[in-house]
């Protein structure tokens, strides 16, 4: 087990405590194995009626994968040691598969930063999750930024948001916050974090036989509908649907190039930060993902992340924002109009007979 996840069953409820602050808790493949046997082991468990996970830090919930871990193996440790990145997302990718099918209330407090991996362990199935956000929630899947794609499921979660906003939230890594985050369908209820102590003692002695009827009950005072409506992301939706309509990305970026309002300014500026190839594979896995199974998403993502540090673009993205923090990678190609239809198209090339892909046995 790993001294980051801390766990304990209190009044029948399954608690994770995610304690790796000075990281953001930023996942490890230790983190990730400790969480999977803990779901496991409590799955059968009939003490445990729900799992809640959250943070011992209000500054994250979890700010993704350990992206300087990814840069390592991938350029300094020796080869033998990169079966711990091949075992790092085929057993994260693997969590979220079993968070998301997970058969018991599966409760999740996202205060402070929830990014990439942090993501792929809140977004539960809708049969069994609850969704959390605060004042401090600060919700992105930022991977065009470091040259990588919105994985951990985001082809399957960013398909289910209304409009166009998931196609946006993956090319722009945009960050959105509590009530936005519930405007678009990846979070579920509000409470200021100034509530969190009383949720916490709710949860330690409630005794009502769904624990997520007491929390829905607890959240109800704090917010309404109509502030979910008046969100940031509810104002943007209708420029967000118009400019993200189609799955080309120089045609999205030739559209905010013709508007000249602040939002369409500030999220072309934006996207021309981003990795060009990478916002490509994006709008690529998302379109293929559009009408696929959790399982079928995931199994796209673990392909594609191999081939992604094939390319290396993601080791760029990384050295750039988190080693050498001179925050100006040199993206290859270096603009939208440089990446062809073949290259992309070479991320999603099978890498496994599907007989023997590392999550051939999702279901």
């Amino acid at each position: 087990m790993s001294s980051h996840v801390l766990t304990e069953i209190n009044n029948n409820i399954g608690i994770i405590s995610l304690d790796r602050p000075k990281a953001l808790n930023s996942l490890s493949l230790e983190m990730v194995r400790a969480i999977t046997a803990t779901l496991f082991a409590w799955r059968d468990n009939p003490e445990v009626k729900a799992v809640f996970i959250h943070s011992s830090s209000e500054k994250a919930f979890c700010a993704g994968g350990d992206i300087r871990f990814f840069y390592d193996v991938g350029t300094k440790t020796p080869m033998q040691d990169s079966a711990l990145l091949e075992d790092f997302f085929t057993e994260e990718y693997a969590l979220n598969h079993l968070i998301h099918f997970y058969p018991k209330p599966y409760i999740a407090l996202l205060n402070g930063v929830v990014m990439g991996g942090g993501m792929g362990i809140a977004q539960s199935g809708v049969a069994s999750r609850l969704r959390i956000v605060t004042e401090r929630t600060k919700m992105a899947m930022p991977e065009v930024n470091i040259g990588l794609f919105p994985d951990v499921g985001g082809g399957y979660f960013l398909n289910q948001t209304p409009g166009e906003i998931g196609r946006y939230l993956g090319l722009t890594g945009e960050v959105i916050l509590g009530m936005d985050a519930i405007y678009a369908n990846l979070a579920d209820l509000f409470i200021p974090t100034s509530a969190i102590p009383d949720l916490l003692l709710l949860i330690a002695q409630s005794k009502v036989p769904d624990i997520r009827i007491a929390i829905r009950d607890f959240a109800s005072e704090f917010y309404q509908a109509s502030d979910i409506h008046n969100c940031k992301l509810a104002q943007q939706r209708s420029a967000i649907d118009h400019h993200f309509k189609t799955a080309s990305v120089d045609e999205v970026m030739a559209s905010l190039a013709k508007d000249t309002s602040d939002f369409a300014i500030a999220t072309l500026s934006t996207m021309q930060k981003r990795s060009p190839l990478m916002m490509a594979v994006t709008a690529e896995q998302l379109q293929r993902c559009r009408q696929k199974s959790v399982a079928d998403c995931l199994r796209i993502e673990r392909t594609m992340v191999r081939h992604c540090f094939k390319h290396g673009e993601v080791l760029e993205g990384v050295r750039a924002l988190v080693v050498d923090k001179d925050n100006t990678p040199k993206w290859s190609p270096a603009t939208i109009a440089e990446v062809d239809a073949a290259l992309v198209a070479s991320f999603f090339a099978e890498v496994w007979p599907s007989y023997a892909h590392p999550l051939a046995h999702l279901q």
